[in-house]
């Protein structure tokens, strides 16, 4: 029988990828550099290939252990399947769960669930992780990550999803500001605004501009927040108003400011929602999930759809 490269192999060939470090890659599997660096050499024996040039100051994988390390991937992302597929015939919500979350979501939601959770699934052992969208959408498809929470709409390709809440947003501003003493707050009214946003690569920048109706070129705020919470401040400073979603404003982000919180005339929200891959075979288990996480933090708004 022809010799085949072992999943460990392949696990150390795409770490290496990844870090472009012997150091990195070993720590990252668990192993002594040597270890990996035997493995590695062992692997292109079995291959017949060069996977990577090595010198004292970097290492540079080959365009063929590029090639391999990409379909690497897929393997080892399709093992991990497998396993869970096997965990998935025993108790449902047991064993490791890798959940990402986003800025704008995990650190208001997270904590109103969790203790629930662990009571509900005391088995379930969810290893927390927070990134910006599109990144944890990446980790997503290469298997690092098992599911996220979300907010939409956002492009999640083919991906699956379960809508779990609907989070609407208010207009905030300072106590002062001319707008302050408004009950309802208009599209027409924020034309002439400084909208504050987040940086590039958070989905709530576009979301709020589009429940402004506002093309990104037609925000007129000279300042970007590169986190929620200095976002907050700044509207509390009076540099400028933004759009805050209900699910943060619930949480205490805006506590012991002096910001105004005003619902808009056409109301405007986006849906939180769980996403995982399609080729999961723990499905129903996430769909089980999210549905434990929208019974836990009572209050929110039911989801329109799925």
């Amino acid at each position: 029988m022809k010799l085949l490269p072992t999943l460990k192999q392949l696990e150390y060939l795409v770490a290496l990828a990844e870090a472009q470090h012997f150091g990195r890659a070993a720590e990252r599997c668990s192993v002594t550099p040597s270890t990996l660096s035997a493995g590695i050499q062992d692997l292109e024996r079995v291959l017949g290939v060069s996977l990577a040039e090595r010198s004292r100051r970097q290492v540079l994988i080959t365009p063929i252990g590029n090639e391999i390390a990409a379909r690497a991937r897929q393997l080892l992302r399709d093992a991990e399947d497998i396993m869970a597929l096997a965990s998935s015939n025993h108790a449902p919500l047991t064993g490791d769960l890798r959940l990402g979350v986003i800025p704008t979501v995990g650190p208001f939601l997270v904590s109103r669930v969790l203790p629930g959770l662990r009571s509900r699934y005391p088995d379930l052992l969810l290893f927390l992780e927070e990134d910006l969208t599109r990144a944890m959408l990446d980790q997503l498809g290469d298997g690092h990550l098992d599911a996220m929470l979300m907010a939409l709409p956002f492009d999640i390709g083919d991906a699956e999803h379960h809508v779990l809440f609907e989070d609407e947003f208010l207009f905030a501003c300072n106590g002062s500001h001319p707008l302050a003493e408004r009950d309802r707050i208009s599209m027409d009214d924020l034309v002439d605004e400084s909208l504050l946003l987040l940086e590039e690569g958070h989905c709530l920048r576009t979301q709020a501009l589009a429940a402004c109706k506002l093309q990104a070129a037609r925000a007129r705020s000279r300042f970007e927040a590169s986190s929620f919470h200095t976002l907050v401040q700044m509207v509390g400073s009076g540099i400028g108003v933004t759009l805050l979603p209900k699910l943060a404003i619930d949480a205490g982000i805006a506590a012991g400011m002096d910001i105004r919180l005003i619902p808009l005339e056409e109301p405007s929200s986006r849906k939180i929602a769980l996403v995982w891959r399609k080729s999961s075979p723990r499905g129903d288990e996430f769909r089980m999930l999210g549905d434990a996480i929208r019974e836990l933090a009572p209050g929110l708004a039911p989801q329109r759809d799925t």
